[in-house]
């Protein structure tokens, strides 16, 4: 299917005619600026004399200018929001194409001692995070991640609902994106909550009608000043009387005015994320429900973020030199700003953390929406209470060239053990890590790679790649033996689908065969149900004893003296090995 590709194409060409049609705009305002002034000059020249005449002139020009200058201010940031858009459809159509490899891998969301996010490639190079992270927002990323590896086998079926509304809003979800990619913040939405929540006012309640009082004050002695009705000396000392007011709360507001220049531009960012949500209608439960979680009072988030917005930036404004001089010396306006920010944060400051959570939840599911876009030809599995943990049918890596990735159907019913053997290269790993993320992307409400697909939700759990660890003076067979503990532990609490392959690594093969074996019979003991890949062909002898053990296979022939791969999973044991065929191909022997 090449639906999605289609619709990158077209956007992409309709944002870059809106670009080109914005920068005309800009550069029409531009010259027009330029004439305006050039104009006014001219015309306050020639009318000097006519100084009424002149004046009108002035003030008329000057709103002209104001009128263009916000003109292009506007044109300037929408035509700043095109180029975001056509960003964003240009890497789209490249990844599409295949290329992905230059994104963000997410390489400080592994964990060691997780249940399987090292072992099936969830992040790193060519990983899948790698793939589908479209996250503009660090919040947003850790909960992608988190989504990612959080095991949950609850309420899957509405995460699926959510996914797939999110799906087919493609322009809401890059108009989200590209909103979001306008604001560069620098402080982090969990360093923002801690400061708001720690903030202790500093500020008296007399606060609230101080500065209003003392503005008409000097309103009043700057009016009597100019009719002549008292000496110009006393501006001058009123200015004194407020600025050493100011300066009792000089230090405390410095600190204040420090921290909110660091959340402002965060807050931009919020209100106008916050905006979209709002505005958008949601039918799935839990879109809904996030919706409602960003109403306060009646009041929209957006707005309560925009008013605090606007106040960090009047306290912001204190570091032009007139105006905190002019502008706290007659009318308080820092004692002004600061209670009005410390007001917002008493009242709002327990809600913000609700509402940042929300903005990284919608950044987190439109990268498995845009997913769930681009795999039109993927099934959403559906979810059972009664069956086989997974009966697929044309299930594949949903990474893998879809000409050129071969597809294999699975049944596996729960308490079923498979014995995978094969062929180096024949496709056993790959197979694993196949049937591991159809479990991860099942579980997170994504669509699978196959055809159809029924899931009994399962939690996963794996032991596929094992590290020694010189700094822990482990050896190689140990870590293997702690990982196979780790398993055991697990399904004593709780049932875990297990993914296995070639364990035992660390020891000689007669030591290997027997404990594998062992190991096997406890897991099956234990009712457990996986897969294990394995070239040791004696495991295989288990299935005349076991019946909850199948034998499954990848094959490999040599035709023509050259190594062939069907990749196709058959039923039975692997009988064709190649190992000696390579060493001789390659030279080696």
């Amino acid at each position: 299917m090449n639906e999605p590709l289609t619709y990158y194409t077209r956007q992409l060409e309709a944002y870059q005619q809106e670009e080109q049609k914005r920068g005309k705009q800009i550069m029409l305002l531009s010259t027009l600026r330029v004439l305006v002034f050039i104009a006014t000059v001219v015309a306050i020249y020639m009318l000097f004399d006519y100084w009424q005449l002149a004046t009108i002139i002035g003030l008329i020009s000057v709103i002209l200018f104001a009128y263009l200058l916000s003109k292009y201010s506007n044109v300037k940031n929408q035509r700043a929001f095109y180029k975001e858009l056509i960003k964003i459809n240009e890497e789209e159509i490249t990844i599409l194409r295949g290329s992905f490899h230059h994104r963000n891998k997410g390489l400080e969301f592994q964990e060691v001692n997780h249940f399987y996010s090292i072992d099936i490639d969830l992040f790193g190079h060519g990983s899948f995070f790698q793939y589908i992270n479209r996250t503009t927002i660090s919040e947003g990323t850790e909960k992608l991640a988190e989504a990612l590896k959080v095991n949950d086998i609850s309420n899957i079926q509405l995460r699926q609902e959510a996914i797939q509304e999110l799906g087919a809003k493609p322009k809401w979800r890059q108009y989200y994106a590209a909103t979001s990619s306008l604001v560069k913040v620098e402080t982090s939405a969990q360093n923002i909550i801690s400061w708001l929540l720690e903030h202790k006012p500093f500020l008296p309640g007399i606060m609230r009608w101080l500065p209003i009082s003392f503005s008409i004050i000097s309103l009043v002695i700057l009016g009597l000043t100019i009719f002549n009705r008292v000496d110009q000396s006393w501006i001058g000392y009123w200015l004194l009387v407020g600025l050493a007011v100011t300066g009792i709360y000089l230090k405390k507001i410095n600190e204040l005015s420090s921290n909110c220049d660091k959340v402002k531009e965060t807050f931009r960012q919020y209100a106008s994320l916050l905006k979209q949500i709002e505005n958008e209608n949601f039918s799935s439960r839990e879109l809904q429900e996030k919706q409602n979680q960003i109403k306060s009072n009646g009041k929209k988030a957006s707005i309560i973020f925009k008013e605090f917005s606007k106040s960090l930036d009047a306290l912001d404004n204190r570091n032009n030199l007139i105006s905190a001089i002019f502008g706290n010396g007659l009318f308080l306006l820092d004692l002004k700003n600061s209670y009005k920010v410390e007001k917002w944060i008493s009242q709002h400051a327990n809600k913000v953390s609700d509402w940042f959570e929300v903005v990284s939840f919608f950044d987190a599911y439109n990268s498995l929406g845009n997913f769930a876009f681009n795999h039109p030809e993927f099934v959403f599995p559906e979810i059972i209470k009664n069956g086989p943990i997974i009966s697929a049918t044309q299930l594949g890596h949903p990474l893998l060239n879809k000409t050129k990735r071969v597809d294999s159907d699975l049944l596996i019913d729960s308490e079923q053990f498979f014995i995978v053997t094969g062929a180096n290269m024949a496709g056993k790993s790959t197979f694993l890590r196949t049937v591991s993320l159809h479990i991860v992307m099942a579980n997170v409400g994504l669509p699978v790679c196959a055809k159809s697909s029924q899931y009994f939700p399962v939690k996963l759990i794996t032991s596929m790649r094992t590290n020694d660890s010189l700094s822990d003076d482990s050896s190689y067979f140990f870590s293997e033996l702690k990982r196979l503990k780790y398993i055991v532990d697990a399904i004593k609490k709780e049932p875990y689908f297990i993914v296995l392959d070639e364990i035992l690594k660390g020891t000689n093969s007669t030591d290997k065969a027997i404990g594998s074996k062992k190991f096997v019979e406890k897991l099956v003991a234990s009712k457990a149900t996986g897969i294990i890949a394995t070239h040791d062909l004696s495991l295989c002898e288990i299935e005349k004893e076991l019946n909850e053990v199948k034998n499954y296979f990848f094959d490999a022939e040599i035709i023509n003296d050259e190594l062939y791969f069907d990749y196709t999973l058959k039923q039975g044991v692997c009988k064709n090995m190649n190992a000696s065929f390579l060493l001789k191909k390659m030279d080696i022997i």
